[in-house]
């Protein structure tokens, strides 16, 4: 049991480490990507292809497609939430701020997390939750300081990247409560088809007229978000939600927006100082804090 446990806690720890890389590079990307794709339809390519992509690998691992009528209206919910809603306010956000400080924004979604756990999910706030959850936001509210001045000018983008992160939040608790006995390959591929197909129709309707051909760097940044940010994130996240407590899982993410910064300065150019450094000392020993607990309480 203790081997099983200690191979089971490995592989989740390989799925965060490529999901955090994964996710924290895409935030310069999409500002490349952005550049020549209007969002909508930058969203609905990502969200019809990253499902349909998932779909297969379900057919490929032998999982069931078919999801029973009586938890369709739950994949709407969870779709609404977890990936309409993040997606739509996000894409819109980052347009608005830089790819770095927008990260920081989305990632506020432990704090609106852990409380929302604690009330749906009767989730108990330890001390040493508590203080990671404080450990890590000061880490983010560092970055933050120095574009404060710059946030207030652009109240809108703020706006929308706290309500992607409430929006995921819910999502992600909702994801937790539910516990639908479906395969993950098979409730993210349904997830991303049941949002992509609004929002691609909305792309048409509202966006046909801006579509022009795009650049090497754009379309780079389009097959990467099907193929990385969303076919395997959005798989490998469902996957880490639905195996451990809804307060790990989102304090562990905390460290996906210190790579965005870095990944930021490495393809856009921004600089990096002394706020990065305390910030990823921060947030990494906030993860060591909640984690290594978790660890003692299991083994």
């Amino acid at each position: 049991m203790h081997s099983e446990h200690q191979t089971y806690s490995r592989f989740g720890f390989i799925l965060l480490v490529f999901l955090t890389l994964g996710w924290g590079i895409n935030w310069p990307i999409m500002k490349i990507v952005l550049q020549d794709v209007p969002p909508l339809t930058f969203r609905g390519i990502c969200l019809l292809g990253g499902g349909i992509g998932v779909l297969i690998l379900a057919r490929i691992a032998g999982d069931a497609l078919a999801i029973p009528k009586i938890h369709w209206h739950k994949i709407f919910i969870l779709s609404l939430t977890n990936i309409a809603g993040w997606n739509l306010f996000a894409i819109y956000g980052i347009g608005l701020l830089p790819s770095g400080r927008a990260a920081l924004l989305g990632y506020t979604m432990p704090l609106w997390s852990m409380l929302l756990s604690v009330w749906l999910l009767n989730d108990r706030l330890t001390q040493r939750k508590v203080a990671g959850l404080a450990l890590g936001m000061a880490g983010i509210f560092i970055l933050m300081s120095e574009s404060l001045a710059a946030l207030s000018s652009s109240l809108l983008g703020v706006v929308l990247m706290l309500g992607a992160a409430l929006a995921w939040a819910i999502g992600m608790v909702l994801l937790k409560r539910f516990a639908l006995p479906i395969p993950t390959f098979t409730l993210t591929a349904w997830m991303m088809i049941v949002s992509g197909v609004p929002i691609t129709l909305a792309a048409i309707l509202l966006e046909h007229g801006a579509w022009r051909p795009i650049g090497p760097g754009p379309a780079f940044g389009v097959v990467y978000n099907v193929f990385v940010a969303f076919m395997f994130c959005y798989w490998a996240w469902n996957r880490i939600v639905l195996m451990v407590p809804v307060t790990v899982a989102s304090l562990s993410s905390l460290v996906t927006p210190v790579i965005g910064v870095v990944s930021g300065m490495a393809l856009l150019g921004e600089s990096i100082g002394w706020r990065e450094i305390a910030a990823a000392v921060s947030i990494l020993g906030a993860i060591r804090l909640v984690l290594g607990g978790a660890e003692r309480k299991t083994t």
